[in-house]
């Protein structure tokens, strides 16, 4: 059975976030996952992680001035000095966390700009090359614009095209199972398909972004194929409880029981 990380920027959320790597390790998880560290104490952080016996698998690299409305600052051309300077800040948060994995957001850009093209795949050789001697593999998600209008990175074939093109050791897919359903469908045979490709999976329901168990898609399946594919990571999950995060883990008990069985 796949192994399932909290994503605490989701889950949890009635908490002080580090009190979320509490309840996390309480309901059961042993890893966890979440967007933004940036404004904690990277010790502060790693304590909570030992202290739970958590592995930390994701987090994003700073994706600029998120309140102002930037997404990431990947193919942003007048952007390059912030995104490498957000890399040193976020490897300091890697390194105390022990994190082995950093999604590098594109921002908000036209795709049809040759200069948002040039400067996105700039960043990604930059940052990858950056990262490879700490042993971190660097992820790309695509992003459905229905959640993120006018989001660079917004299909999958795009995304698999860059990875095999720019044929970096330590750059891999980062593959959002609700994302995937909204922007392309079609979820297993892309899993099928994109597997070499794949560092990270997440899960939620497909429309409304809750628990993995509802609505569009048949999770029990997909967790199945997702084990006879042999992946051997992660899958975050990166949903908003339907009502209360404790009172919505029971289709995880309830998995966990089946594989038991």
């Amino acid at each position: 059975m796949p192994v399932f990380a909290a994503n605490l920027s989701f889950l949890f959320t009635e908490l002080p976030f580090l009190d979320r790597f509490d309840a996390a390790a309480d309901a059961g998880f042993t890893a966890v996952e979440y967007m933004f560290p940036y404004e904690e104490d990277p010790e502060a952080v790693a304590a909570r992680l030992v202290a739970n016996k958590l592995t930390c698998v994701l987090f994003n690299l700073p994706p600029g001035d998120w309140a102002a409305g930037e997404r990431g600052l990947a193919a942003l051309p007048e952007a390059a000095t912030r995104l490498r300077e957000g890399i040193n800040n976020a490897l300091r948060h890697a390194e105390a966390a022990g994190t082995k994995r950093l999604h590098l957001m594109a921002g908000i850009a036209d795709r049809n700009d040759p200069k948002a093209c040039h400067a996105y795949e700039e960043a990604l050789v930059h940052t990858a090359g950056q990262l490879e001697p700490k042993g971190i593999t660097l992820l790309i998600e695509p992003i459905n614009r229905r959640d993120m209008p006018g989001y660079f990175l917004d299909d999958f074939a795009y995304a698999a095209a860059l990875i095999e093109r720019l044929h970096l050791p330590n750059l891999k897919l980062q593959f959002d199972i609700y994302h995937r359903q909204i922007l392309h469908g079609d979820v297993a045979m892309a899993l099928r398909q994109l597997i070499p490709l794949i560092g990270h999976i997440q899960v939620a329901s497909v429309p409304s972004r809750h628990e993995p168990v509802s609505e569009e898609l048949n999770a029990a399946f997909l967790f199945d194929e997702i084990d006879r594919l042999g992946y051997d990571g992660f899958i975050g999950c990166e949903y908003r409880p339907r009502a209360g995060t404790r009172e919505g883990l029971s289709w995880l008990t309830a998995l966990t029981a089946s594989k038991r069985d």
